[in-house]
């Protein structure tokens, strides 16, 4: 694959996006525009939480989510109380070819910037509204965040062992699927209006977007009623797991493998790889459904064999075997894995200051239109004099005029 330099090889080359997103969700989505050669002009303000989406914060987490989820950005701030902020905002809208915005469904009309406004001065406009419920329904003006999101969709529920507390997913997940599906949704209202000519309003629900990923939850218990899976499992599947089937303690300080076993031709291989130990072959073990009924017992045994070995060792024997296996990695192991090291997963980008950030690429290759990050996220209100003076065409006077009433923040 040859990567074109400069803005070749760019699938969304000539797109332009007016980015008023902030925190995750929503900055996540506009960079996958912005990886594939979409200007994403980020509308930033002082005002706005300083950690993720908003100004530099000085903290090492900000600093990093900000160069992550705003890679390749352009930046300007507006203060948003002012009519003259507005007003360049709408002139903004009315060049740009996408809008994109995850505030409460209040926001946007109260600047007179709703789907409709917009759409009065940009007919072909397409308007990306990302909430947490959508912008219809009982929900649609309650508050969320990552964790409240998981929690309302059933992860929460689903996550952790049986005899203990629902624990959740550690990270944001709702807000990575609500960026994904964006960004989706965004490259499907492009391609309707490459044929039609004409833009929409999409209105995107975090929380559908990740109780879209509960696999057969809602089928079973919609089936099975009262004796539907709906509790935690811990490590393994609720239905048709397959054994073993966990995360087993290796050797060395809190090191972990998770092991995958659902066929009797993985695990006979499996038992070769640790020397056909005598209780591989009891009855208890001898099938698959054996297997999962004596499941407490057959991962004793699996762990007696994995506490010996380091995890990657593990790994290596059992995937050699055609078994699936996967070292339980840390951010450490991540920073060094050979697979997303030969992939380029992690790219070292340089910052508007010149020093180098690491920061995530896609997590696919086209042949043809690669996409190219070059950079890092700007520096707050870093582009104020491309986007006013070339692409507005605004004079001196009336930036000027703009400055004293404050449309600058």
């Amino acid at each position: 694959m040859n990567a074109d330099s400069g803005q070749t090889g760019l699938a969304l080359r000539g797109i332009r996006v007016l980015d008023f997103t902030w925190i995750h969700a929503g900055p996540s989505a506009t960079r996958i525009l912005s990886d594939q050669g979409a200007e994403v002009i980020k509308v930033e303000s002082n005002n706005a939480l300083s950690v993720v989406g908003g100004p530099a914060s000085a903290t090492a987490r900000g600093l990093g989510q900000r160069h992550n989820w705003n890679a390749g950005k352009l930046s300007i701030s507006l203060n948003m109380k002012t009519p003259q902020g507005i007003d360049i905002a709408k002139r903004l809208a009315a060049v740009s070819d996408v809008v994109a915005e995850n505030f409460s469904g209040r926001v946007m009309p109260s600047w007179g910037m709703d789907y409709e406004s917009i759409r009065a001065i940009n007919p072909g406009i397409i308007m990306l509204s990302m909430s947490g419920f959508g912008r219809t329904g009982p929900w649609k003006d309650r508050v969320s965040y990552g964790q409240t999101l998981q929690a309302w969709s059933g992860f929460t529920q689903l996550t952790g062992f049986p005899d203990a507390d629902p624990s959740g997913p550690a990270s944001a997940y709702s807000d990575a699927t609500g960026g994904m599906a964006g960004a989706q949704a965004v490259l499907l209202a492009l391609m309707h209006r490459a044929r039609t000519g004409r833009g929409q309003w999409l209105d995107v629900s975090q929380f559908e977007s990740l109780s879209s990923l509960l696999d057969t939850l809602v089928l079973d218990m919609s089936v099975n009623g009262p004796a539907a899976v709906s509790e935690r499992t811990g490590n393994r599947m609720a239905h048709g797991g397959g054994a073993p089937h966990g995360a087993y303690r290796c050797l060395g300080e809190d090191r972990w493998v998770v092991i995958t076993i659902f066929t009797d031709e993985e695990w006979r291989a499996s038992a070769n790889v640790m020397g056909n130990p005598e209780w591989a072959d009891e009855p208890r073990f001898a099938t698959c459904e054996a297997r999962e009924r004596n499941a407490d017992a057959l991962d004793a045994c699996v762990e007696s064999w994995t506490i010996r070995h380091t995890a990657e060792d593990v790994m290596g024997m059992l995937q050699a075997a055609g078994v699936a296996a996967g070292v339980v990695q840390t951010g450490e192991d991540l920073s060094r894995d050979p697979q997303l090291k030969e992939r380029g997963f992690f790219r070292r980008v340089p910052d508007h200051q010149g020093e180098y950030r690491t920061i995530e690429s896609a997590p696919y290759k086209l042949s043809r239109t690669p996409g190219n990050v070059t950079r890092g996220a700007p520096a707050f209100a870093a582009d104020m004099t491309y986007v006013l003076r070339e692409l507005l065409g605004m004079t001196d006077e009336e930036v000027e005029d703009c400055a004293i009433a404050g449309a600058f923040d």
